[in-house]
């Protein structure tokens, strides 16, 4: 049985337009063209454009798809390996609703998450990158400065691991605040010391003085206050404080 390049619309969900683009550009040829010019397809068609549409679904490009329909003619190899690949999304699918579900509960419940839960799912460039869009929004509008400017690829796993450093010494700050222990404490000039070591060893090495400066800024603006603040109530406050008195150590 032959189908019309809009029957084939209406039972694939996509439009007559994007079918005209895949036969233009060799993507999806028709069986035949009728004497009247109407592009027909048959199954071998059809099963063609569920591949197309799933490769699609797993953000590959029309090129990357062609190049991927070329190398895999076999369909059942090609189903067998878009199975595993949309399996592997879904788990990571998966895993982002768990940490997003969690962070809910802790939020809820008035809890800090645990810095190890905080960032499971968020393995790939294009979610880093909407992760740093409210900031980069933000700090674009209010001090014209483009977080992201330079256009350049995101590292995962470097950003991974300054998440959960960060995480981690939000968390051990933010705990010390509510156990009442003092700003200036031994313990917590350890957390920022260790801080700061990392940052350095990574890459982003931060004077205690700047760090202090930088702390004394979020006292000031909105965005970052309200970030620390809904993290710990009168966390920004204790931050800048300890920040202060490090600094204070180190001249």
């Amino acid at each position: 049985m032959l189908y019309t390049v809009k029957e084939v619309a209406v039972l694939s969900g996509t439009t007559v337009k994007t079918l005209h683009h895949y036969h233009k550009t060799g993507l999806l040829i028709p069986a035949e063209i009728s004497e009247a010019g109407y592009r027909l397809y048959g199954m071998a068609e059809l099963e063609r454009l569920q591949q197309i549409m799933l490769y699609k679904e797993l953000d590959f490009t029309l090129e990357q798809i062609g190049q991927l329909l070329e190398e895999e003619p076999d369909r059942l190899s090609i189903l067998v390996e878009q199975e595993k690949l949309l399996l592997l999304r879904r788990q990571r699918i998966d895993t982002m609703i768990e940490t997003l579900q969690k962070s809910i509960t802790s939020k809820e419940r008035g809890e800090p998450m645990k810095e190890t839960e905080m960032f499971k799912g968020l393995a790939s460039e294009q979610e880093w990158t909407a992760a740093l869009q409210e900031q980069g929004d933000y700090l674009k509008e209010t001090y014209d400065y483009d977080l992201l400017a330079d256009g350049a690829p995101v590292d995962v796993q470097h950003m991974n691991d300054m998440a959960a450093e960060g995480a981690a010494f939000m968390t051990a700050m933010a705990d010390a605040l509510r156990s009442g222990v003092k700003a200036g404490d031994v313990s917590t000039m350890e957390f920022i010391r260790k801080h700061l070591d990392f940052l350095g060893q990574h890459g982003h090495p931060v004077s205690a003085a700047d760090f202090a400066a930088q702390n004394r800024f979020f006292l000031g603006d909105d965005f970052h206050l309200s970030m620390l603040e809904g993290q710990q109530t009168g966390l920004a406050y204790y931050l800048s404080t300890a920040a202060d008195a490090f600094a204070a150590q180190q001249q």
